[in-house]
This record gives C-alpha cells, structure tokens and sequence, in this order.
C-alpha cells in the first residue's frame, strides 16, 4: 500500500495537474475521485474497504483549485479536463485492458465526472473502462434541467443561478472572493467558514451506532476529519482562487454536449448511482439527484437518513464499494 500527498503531472499543454493516490498502485480496480468546492485531491483517508479490495485510489485537484493549473481560457473547459484526466490515467494505468473504473465525486466535482462519463471513447479511451458512476450530492447541467435554479441555495443561486448570467465580468464571484479571501488564509481564521459551508450539520450530531462504529474502525474521529476539512479548504486557495472565480462559467460551459438522456447505450452501460443527504440543503440534493435518476438509463437514488453529518455519505460509500468490489 502507498500513499503519496502531493504528486505533480506535466500536461501536454504545459499546464501542471496536482493528484494524490494510496492503495494498490497495480490494482486493475481504480477509484478515481474528484472534490468538491474547497478541497483538493486527498488520498489520506484510505477505507476498510478499499484497502481489502486492494484498490488504487486517485485523487486529482480540479483545474484551478491547489496546485493544478486553470483551464486556459482559450480551452473548452470538457475537452481540457477529458485531456487532463486522460494524461492522468495513461500516466497511472497505461494499460487499460481489464482495468475498472469507478468516478466518484462529490457537489461541483459532480459536474467533472458526468463530463468523463458521457465523454466520447475517441478522447477518452477510458471510458470504456468504467463500471460505475458515484455523485455525492451532485449538480444537474443547466442547459438540460431548466428548472436547475428552483434547487439551489440562495448562496448557490447568486453564484451559479441566474443572476451569475445577467451581471457583467463575473462580478458575483468577484465580490464573493473578495469577501472570502480574508477568511481562508489560515486553518484558525477557515475554521469558523469550514463550519458554515463545508460541514453545515456538526460533526457527530444525530448519528447512530453505525456510524459510531464506523469512525472507531476507520480512525476517523471527529476532530480529524474537521481537520482535514479545514486544511483543504485553505490549501485549496493558498496558490490561486482561479477554480473558484472559474465556477459560473464551468458550470454553464455546456459540458462538452453532455444530457444525460442523450447517451448512447454503451455510454448508458455503466451503473449510476446517486447519493442524495438529508442535511440543510436536502431539498436541494433530492430535486437534482431525483432529477437526473429520471434522465439516465441505468440509475438508483439513495437518500442518507442515518444521521446528517458527512461521514454518513462516507458510511454509505462502502457499502457500494463492498458491491461493486465482490
């Protein structure tokens, strides 16, 4: 088993993509997992589960977010990241027969993953190496759900909904940055914006003895994974804000022609699940994970009811990989 932080891969562009892997690098079954707001690759936390399946977990940090370049601007963001996380798996897995893939991802990192899912075979040659679709409380694309914006938060929908499309020079992220900047200079001054945003339902509130269990076995106690939030959180932004000031346009990028309704059978081969939580912004989760269930051929929506911190996802997300694994 390995476990390795911080990687650096030169892209053919001369762009830099940060990634973060543990677990058994010549694993035919990979689990590549991709973040969400905040965050970076982090491969730390390594599960039961994973370990006994004898899986290679890779971690790479969304272009724009810790040590990963943006995207140029001169790039279509879905061709560009499809590029990057091609490099990425050649660079790992160069060979690609009998290798299984499953994408995982969490919120905005959610929109990265169903760009990889519905990429052509062409560009991504991988993708016909995955066995399933993970999102963790994921987005739904704007140009196909048009109601996308009833399922936001007020915050969100200042960001990403409409007003992000009516106001001039990205000015709502702009002043959102500005207004942030100050509060992510150091774990002391993100922890109280970590509790906010990132962990919304304290940690350990409303948990059952399941969950309980799973953090003494996983050595994951409360304090550690707030930690790790934190950490993520300042580091995501230490070196550049561009991922984030990057989010409305990504967001409303088209992703390179991706509906899910319009996948062709094979691209529709690979399971889909979707993970939906309970916590303070369920009503959203549930609107855009039932959305997109009805619209791909091949999906399943859990919602988490054990307890609302995120370790219930993370619960949730061994139970899948000791099926898929079997």
């Amino acid at each position: 088993m390995i476990y390795v932080q911080d990687k650096r891969l030169s892209l053919p562009d001369g762009r830099t993509l940060a990634y973060a892997d543990n677990g058994n690098t010549s694993s035919l079954n990979v689990v590549l997992y991709l973040h969400g707001p905040f965050s970076v690759g982090d491969a730390s936390h390594l599960s039961l589960v994973l370990q006994s399946k004898m899986v290679h977990l890779v971690c790479p940090s969304l272009p724009g977010w810790g040590m990963s370049s943006p995207i140029l601007k001169s790039s279509q963001y879905a061709s560009s990241f499809v590029s990057d996380i091609y490099a990425l798996l050649h660079h790992l897995h160069p060979e690609p027969t009998n290798l299984k893939l499953h994408i995982c991802a969490h919120s905005f990192g959610c929109v990265a993953a169903q760009i990889l899912y519905g990429a052509p075979y062409l560009s991504f040659p991988y993708g016909r190496c995955i066995a399933g679709l993970i999102l963790l409380n994921p987005l739904s694309p704007p140009h196909c759900h048009k109601d996308y914006w009833k399922f936001l938060s007020w915050q969100s929908y200042f960001l990403t909904g409409p007003p992000s499309r009516l106001f001039p020079f990205n000015l709502m992220t702009v002043v959102a940055k500005y207004m942030l900047e100050n509060k992510l200079q150091s774990a002391a001054t993100a922890e109280g914006f970590a509790r906010r945003n990132l962990l919304p339902i304290p940690v350990g509130e409303s948990e059952t003895e399941e969950i309980t269990q799973w953090k003494e076995q996983n050595g994951m106690s409360d304090e550690r994974y707030e930690r790790t939030v934190v950490r993520n959180a300042v580091y995501s932004v230490a070196s550049t804000w561009q991922g984030f000031l990057d989010i409305p346009r990504v967001y409303h990028s088209g992703w390179g022609g991706f509906c899910p309704d319009l996948l062709d059978d094979e691209h529709s081969r690979p399971p889909v699940t979707v993970i939906t939580s309970n916590a303070n912004n369920g009503h959203a989760y549930a609107g855009m994970g039932s959305w997109l269930v009805s619209k791909y051929k091949n999906a399943t929506l859990q919602v988490v009811s054990e307890g609302r911190s995120n370790i219930a996802l993370l619960l949730c997300l061994d139970d899948i990989w000791s099926n898929a694994f079997s």
